[in-house]
């Protein structure tokens, strides 16, 4: 479906008043004529109507926009020519067509344009006034008449088509603003929904990491060590299947919190102080049963008077902390890690260290299938609550992690 522009719209309406004008006054000329010439002008008048029908129609100056180049030799000034002859001789036979003056100016105004239809209009102006002076004047002695009235309806028919042309501008410069306008809220709107799929997306993959993929490890650790304690220890192997049941269970409440509300199934009724302790306990033991040695002992300590956190930041922490210590469980070889959460006035702190075998951080891989995602996502945590991440460690001396997070001013838990 076309869709007109407002300056299409006015010049539309322009050359429909035109029609009509000009068909009603060159009945007027007609009738005005002396019955002597009246066949003359009315075969005349049939031939300019039928001059400016065919202009209508080839030139179709109403569908080009405003600022098109106009006045071009063919169709456009060969049309306002022939309009002009046609009126100079039907003007020398009739007194009435000096009314036609009027729409002639006005269409050659528009159809020529600013420069090139000023100097129509100023012949079309020295043709009425000249014969007002040269030939009615004589007849009725008036000559200011003759010579004002022509004046005037060219200054209006000037005047009125510049006036609509600058209006028709304006319109036109408000639609394309209203249009980009338009485009750039939808163009914005598509960011924004794409922006908060990759978030979500980005949130998903580290809960998942940092829950069902741990519980997963730790999983295949202890089937691993209970298929190995087959038939030399049965009561072991039941110990260890019953510890994979019990991280199986753990996962599947992870999976339907995930569909609830996303919330940290150990953070539900209990402070993030005793979740510390739990996910601290629950990472020895799958450590220490799937090693069969008792050597890795995690504990947990507190500094500063612990105050309520928002949720977030509850959240972010535990899941910094189970990703942390499944990397010592995993990577590190430790004999001993310690979580140390931090109260200060303004921030919260959480430090974890180990004495393992340590690595060097620069040589950490980029993040993707296989390693690396882990550190990633801590980041990305910290850095959506507005807090640092502090790495530190040497091969064989140990790792240390230093996550920070600022405490909002009259926030608490939810």
């Amino acid at each position: 479906m076309t869709r007109h522009r407002p300056q299409q719209a006015v010049v539309r309406d322009l050359f429909l008043g035109l029609d009509l004008l000009l068909t009603a006054l060159l009945v007027v000329a007609v009738v005005q004529a002396d019955p002597t010439t009246r066949w003359a002008a009315a075969g005349l008048s049939a031939v300019l109507l039928v001059a400016y029908v065919w202009g209508r129609l080839a030139v179709r100056v109403h569908e080009r926009p405003i600022d098109a180049p106009r006045g071009m030799r063919w169709p456009d000034t060969a049309w306002m020519v022939t309009l002009l002859l046609s009126w100079a001789v039907l003007l020398w036979l009739t007194p009435g067509a000096l009314w036609i003056a009027f729409p002639l100016m006005l269409l050659q105004m528009h159809v020529l344009g600013p420069h090139r239809g000023l100097a129509a209009v100023t012949v079309t102006t020295a043709l009425a006034v000249s014969e007002g002076v040269l030939v009615r004047a004589a007849e009725t002695g008036q000559v200011l008449g003759h010579v004002l009235g022509p004046l005037i309806g060219a200054a209006v028919a000037v005047g009125g088509i510049l006036g609509l042309e600058a209006l028709a501008r304006e319109s036109d410069t408000r639609q394309r603003t209203v249009e980009e306008l338009t485009r750039t809220r939808r163009d914005l709107a598509r960011a924004e929904r794409e922006r908060a799929v990759v978030s979500e997306r980005e949130r998903l993959a580290r809960e998942i990491h940092d829950t069902l993929a741990q519980s997963l490890s730790a999983i295949e650790l202890l089937l691993r060590t209970a298929d190995g304690a087959v038939g030399n220890n049965d009561v072991q192997t039941r110990v260890l299947i019953e510890q994979a049941r019990d991280a199986a269970r753990l996962s599947l409440a992870d999976a339907r919190r995930f569909v609830r509300d996303l919330t940290p199934t150990e953070l539900d009724r209990t402070t993030l102080v005793a979740a510390l302790e739990r996910v601290a306990a629950r990472a020895a033991a799958t450590h220490n049963d799937a090693t069969g040695r008792h050597t890795l002992t995690v504990s947990v300590h507190t500094s500063g008077d612990p105050c309520p956190l928002p949720l977030p930041a509850q959240t972010a922490l535990l899941r910094i902390a189970q990703s942390a210590l499944a990397n010592v469980t995993q990577h590190a070889d430790a004999s001993h890690a310690q979580l140390t959460l931090s109260f200060d006035d303004d921030v919260v702190i959480l430090d974890v260290v180990d004495d393992g075998r340590g690595f060097d951080p620069s040589a950490l891989p980029l993040r993707h299938a296989g390693g690396g995602f882990g550190i990633d996502a801590m980041r990305s945590r910290v850095s959506e609550l507005g807090g640092t991440l502090d790495l530190e460690s040497s091969p064989g001396r140990g790792t240390a992690l230093a996550v920070t997070l600022p405490i909002p001013p009259g926030e608490s838990a939810a």
